[in-house]
């Protein structure tokens, strides 16, 4: 359903929910007016209970397209975003096959999202042993920057770059003034941790120590002071390298960082031994931890909120029988993060105008996305309508994900997306049976 205006009593608009009529012309905000007004056309009226806020941009997703489509697809994955309120997602270069490593490799990718999207999609690309010349031109055909591992990927097609390697890209992705996403794991901690097979999460845990998060952050903010490039930290786990990224914040040196809705949810102390849904790496830790991480949330050392949807087969998530170490490492959650996170801020007293910020404009910002993440004449007309008066109880089965295998299966949450608009496109809460969504590049 094409919409000409959404109307609810609470609308974010400039950091602050008032009662709003958004009208909407060609699925772009063309003016935001009282209230009380009486648009013509079709208005989408929320319910007094609900929250209109901008559509998520969640940019870390693993669609997994083409290659490894039975573990997710570019139709189920934006139809789970489009249900959880996410209109805009970008997708990282791996596990596909081939990774989005050269600008034919990123061709083969846009020919096989064409006509499946139901959300706006763009793209990383990526940065491994030997692709350096690579780099420019896929700047150039429009992906919003590099993905790269210090550690091993988990596939093989995606291999880490040594210390050396990681400077010579970074050099060159400065020189140019792109932007390097990190997955900051160190190698040599990794090795020398303790890694025997296991079905406890403790000892999952101390297999993915602390060190080895702050002692990668170290080489990548070395990296950005000596070639001034800009650098991502992705899905921080470790509060302990929080001081490390707040004293280069004060040294101006050009980070940001991203958590995820499991790092905010969930403690390492609760989960039970062999239970592979929650398996990811970083590792989700202890209380105490995730505390800190919303404090830096709130602090601003942490810039923004992703889902890190990294879906596997059951296959795949049950490999080793509850052995850890053997299991596939990634959470489901795209299509129940936004809902989730905005329970768990209520419960610490954290404003949803803020939580919005995290997932939406911030995560905009941070790959130039303009039009996206805001209400506001002139963006894209892109929504979520977030409902207190709807509880959610997530059943893994019941989720457009094309595994349903979730960390969050059978938990109770007060409130639920219940709608999303994708540029004036009204999704239906059940089913999104049109593909409205666009492929995006990096224009800027």
């Amino acid at each position: 359903m094409r919409i000409d205006a959404i109307q609810a009593r609470r609308v974010l608009v400039d950091g602050d929910f008032v009662p709003a009529t958004v009208s909407v012309e060609h699925g772009t905000i063309a003016a935001i007016g009282a209230y009380d007004e009486a648009p013509e056309g079709i208005v989408l009226r929320a319910p007094d209970s609900a929250y209109v806020v901008p559509g998520n941009v969640d940019t870390h997703v693993h669609i997994n397209e083409p290659g490894r489509t039975t573990w997710e697809g570019f139709r189920s994955a934006t139809e789970a975003a489009a249900l959880g309120g996410a209109t805009t997602l970008v997708d990282m270069p791996l596990n596909s096959v081939p990774p989005t490593t050269t600008v034919e490799h990123l061709k083969l990718k846009q020919e096989a999202a064409a006509d499946q999207l139901m959300v706006d999609v763009g793209f990383w690309g990526g940065a491994v042993p030997g692709n350096v010349a690579d780099l420019e031109p896929l700047w150039d055909a429009g992906v919003f920057g590099f993905k790269c591992f210090l550690a091993d990927s988990g596939v093989e097609e995606f291999p880490p770059l040594d210390p050396a390697q990681f400077t010579e890209a970074l050099t060159e992705i400065g020189r140019f003034g792109g932007l390097m996403i990190v997955h900051a794991e160190d190698a040599r901690v990794l090795a020398e941790a303790p890694s025997e097979s296991s079905r406890s999460y403790a000892d999952f845990v101390l297999s993915r120590p602390d060190e080895a998060e702050t002692a990668a952050i170290r080489q990548v903010l070395d990296g950005a002071r000596e070639t001034g490039a800009r650098v991502h930290i992705l899905h921080l786990s470790s509060a302990k390298a929080l001081d490390l990224i707040a004293a280069a914040r004060d040294e101006g040196l050009p980070v940001t960082v991203e958590t995820c809705p499991h790092y905010l949810s969930f403690s390492a102390e609760t989960i039970p031994d062999g239970a592979s849904q929650f398996k990811c790496c970083p590792p989700i830790r202890d209380s105490g931890n995730r505390e800190a991480l919303w404090q830096a949330l709130r602090d601003g050392i942490i810039d923004c909120i992703v889902s890190d949807h990294s879906p596997a087969t059951a296959e795949e998530k049950n490999r080793g029988d509850g052995d850890l170490q053997q299991a596939w490492g990634g959470v489901s959650g795209l299509q129940v993060g936004f809902s989730v996170l905005a329970h768990e801020a209520r419960r610490r007293a954290i404003p949803l105008a803020d939580l919005s910020r995290w997932m939406s404009r911030n995560t905009a910002d941070l790959v130039g996305l303009g039009r996206k993440g805001r209400i506001e004449v002139g963006a894209d007309a892109d929504f979520a309508v977030y409902d207190t008066g709807a509880e959610f109880r997530v059943e893994a089965a019941r989720l457009a994900h094309r595994n349903p295998i979730t960390a969050y299966d059978g938990l109770r949450y007060g409130g639920r997306v219940v709608r999303s608009v994708i540029r004036g496109n009204a999704i239906d809460v059940d089913r999104v049976d049109h593909t409205f969504g666009q492929q995006l590049r990096r224009t800027a």
